[in-house]
């Protein structure tokens, strides 16, 4: 099933898997675009946030005003990991193993758990 990036008729950008069956997205997460002194972030919840702590649901097509040509990957990678909890690597070593372990440390930011209730 193909990950498709959305807007609704409500305004808000999601982002789901497509069911061609149901004509519809599964798993469905809201995309909200978050302001700061360094630029924006991203922040992918579960549709039903604050009220549903996991990925899930259906939302049809019929409920899409616009649909974006391409999934940017990055996105598509968090969606992935939000919805699994599985963090996909970005960098994989090239050359030689033994360098791998000499790579540039990688900061993360979990922004769900900016979102969890403690």
């Amino acid at each position: 099933m193909a990950v498709k990036f959305v807007k609704l008729t409500t305004g808000e950008t999601v982002i789901g898997t497509y069911n061609e069956a149901k004509n519809g997205l599964e798993d469905v997460a809201l995309i909200q675009v978050i302001p700061g002194s360094a630029g924006i972030q991203i922040a992918i919840v579960p549709y039903g946030f604050p009220f549903e702590e996991k990925i899930g649901g259906f939302i049809s097509m019929d409920k899409v005003v616009y649909e974006y040509q391409n999934v940017p990957q990055d996105l598509e990678n968090k969606y992935h990991e939000a919805k699994s909890n599985i963090r996909i690597s970005s960098t994989m070593p090239q050359g030689d193993i033994s360098a791998a372990g000499q790579k540039k440390e990688e900061k993360v930011v979990d922004i769900e758990s900016l979102f969890r209730k403690p």
